[in-house]
């Protein structure tokens, strides 16, 4: 019999009841998506997830960073993991893809796992692409240090992927350049000729998912915004491809597939937050709402 489990943030716990066991796969009735429960480094697990899809040309992770709020390793043991499960994604992407790998930098240890993570894919075969920053609205710090305000998304290549350059409205904080135009200053949107800008590798653009917003899925901390995933998707996948993702959590990855028209495959290890991505995905293609809240009880 499946047990019943929650999940808790400041409001309170919300009851789930997951539908997988470890080791069980959950396929989309609609044919686009599957859902397992189980370890990263499961490759038998991992190859039974991808058996009805083409090989992925995209891979999002978003793994534990090794923080307090998860079970702590050595940055050793963490990195020997780290090693496995992006060794098992090489093994399983197309000859020409893109990973995506979000982590971050613990300043009150010396920032690891960042540099550690970074040295270890020098050997992986992968290519370094780009290193992007995306700054949240809100940080943490005390008054003898700089506000905490980033988080980090590293990139790299297998092969010689195509990539689709991504526009953004430009944001307030990139619109104060002033320049002396017949004697007059004028600030930068009075001279552009475009109304948006290319995105670089800092993302200032993008709102940090707060419980106030919709696509809020309450307990999941540290949730990555759909704008952020989908600018990922759009930008390194095609329609109809597929998107893996070994760390499901809140389900963000497969409602951007959703969304994007990309093919999705993902596991998290806790049962509780593959239901979530299960759910969230019915929730979507219900109501057409992007979170997964209270007034839909477990």
């Amino acid at each position: 019999m499946t047990k019943r489990a929650s999940i808790a943030d400041d409001a309170g716990a919300v009851e789930i009841t997951p539908r997988l066991r470890p080791g069980e796969v959950w396929r989309d009735p609609e044919g686009r998506h599957a859902v397992a429960c189980g370890d990263c480094t499961d490759r038998s697990l991992v190859l039974n997830l991808l058996r009805d899809f083409p090989a992925p040309t995209l891979a999002v992770h978003d793994p534990p960073y090794n923080l307090v709020m998860f079970e702590r390793r050595t940055i050793g043991e963490y990195i020997r993991w780290c090693r496995s499960w992006i060794d098992l994604t090489g093994e399983i992407l197309a000859d020409n893809a893109s990973l995506y790998v979000w982590l971050g930098a613990d300043q009150r240890c010396h920032f690891q796992p960042l540099p550690q993570f970074m040295s270890m894919m020098a050997d992986t075969g992968f290519e370094s692409r780009s290193f992007i920053t995306m700054r949240n609205q809100r940080g943490y710090g005390t008054q003898k240090n700089w506000m905490a305000v980033r988080q980090e998304l590293l990139s790299y290549t297998k092969g010689n992927p195509a990539f689709e350059v991504q526009y953004t409205d430009i944001p307030k904080i990139l619109r104060g350049y002033y320049k002396n135009v017949g004697g007059r200053r004028t600030e930068n949107m009075e001279r552009s000729r475009s109304e948006t800008i290319r995105a670089g590798n800092v993302w200032v653009d993008i709102q940090q998912v707060f419980y106030r917003m919709e696509e809020n899925v309450e307990g999941c901390k540290a949730q990555k915004p759909l704008k952020a995933t989908e600018r990922i998707i759009l930008a390194s996948s095609a329609r109809d491809q597929t998107v893996v993702d070994f760390f499901s959590h809140a389900g963000t990855t497969l409602l951007a597939c959703e969304r994007t028209g990309r093919r999705c495959v993902t596991l998290d290890i806790d049962p509780v937050y593959a239901e979530l991505t299960i759910r969230r995905l019915e929730h979507f293609r219900e109501t057409g709402r992007t979170g997964w809240q209270r007034e839909r009880p477990a």
